[in-house]
């Protein structure tokens, strides 16, 4: 019932436990983003899709929300999948995909009119146990985008490497990275177990 009782109207010791309550939650949610210098506070969206002479790929990349001095933004996770197969994995930036060896990729996209990809491209692997690498180059005439597939055993040098059209774009809407959310259920936790705790 008192919870129809105005804030003013309720007893200094209950209102001094409201106090601490949601000091302690603000204590929490600050310690945690001291804990976590310099990370992104949110995450955008993409559509990507490329194809070529019997390839499909499509689906959704996660970004950082802004790009680097050169215009380029990191790619955090990708979904979707290339004919027809699931895309079960995003190649580490500074690693090259199986078989690809020597060429690391570094997961940069950028949503200029022109090239969108670096010459390293990004990588990914599918349900079926294979891997592709779609990438720029200006080493063929005319330049353009190209895909580097790679297949078991992955012998070096041994994939596929055909041209492809290349397109990307982000959402309008910035979405919050899984570690926000956490840090928000974190002070929400904090809250419901200080009040507990006076309530007890």
């Amino acid at each position: 019932m008192d919870r129809m009782v105005p804030f003013c109207l309720w007893p200094a010791a209950r209102r001094m436990s409201l106090r601490a309550a949601l000091g302690a939650a603000a204590l929490v949610i600050g310690l945690g983003a001291a804990a976590a210098p310099g990370r992104a506070e949110a995450a955008l969206l993409w559509d990507w899709s490329y194809s070529g002479a019997g390839i499909n790929a499509n689906g959704t990349f996660t970004t950082s929300d802004t790009p680097d001095r050169s215009g380029y933004y990191q790619i955090t996770h990708i979904s979707g999948s290339r004919n027809g197969v699931a895309i079960t994995g995003l190649q580490p930036a500074g690693t090259p995909i199986p078989g690809n060896e020597g060429f690391p990729v570094d997961d940069l996209v950028s949503d200029s009119g022109g090239q969108q990809l670096t010459h390293s491209g990004f990588g990914f692997s599918t349900a079926d146990g294979n891997y592709a690498n779609p990438f720029y180059t200006d080493q063929t005439s005319p330049a353009g985008y190209r895909e580097y597939f790679s297949t078991p055993p992955f012998t070096p040098g041994a994939g596929s490497e055909l041209p492809v059209t290349f397109t990307a774009a982000p959402v309008a809407a910035a979405v919050p990275e899984p570690a926000s959310l956490t840090l928000l259920g974190t002070g929400l936790l904090g809250l419901c177990m200080v009040r507990h705790r006076k309530a007890a």
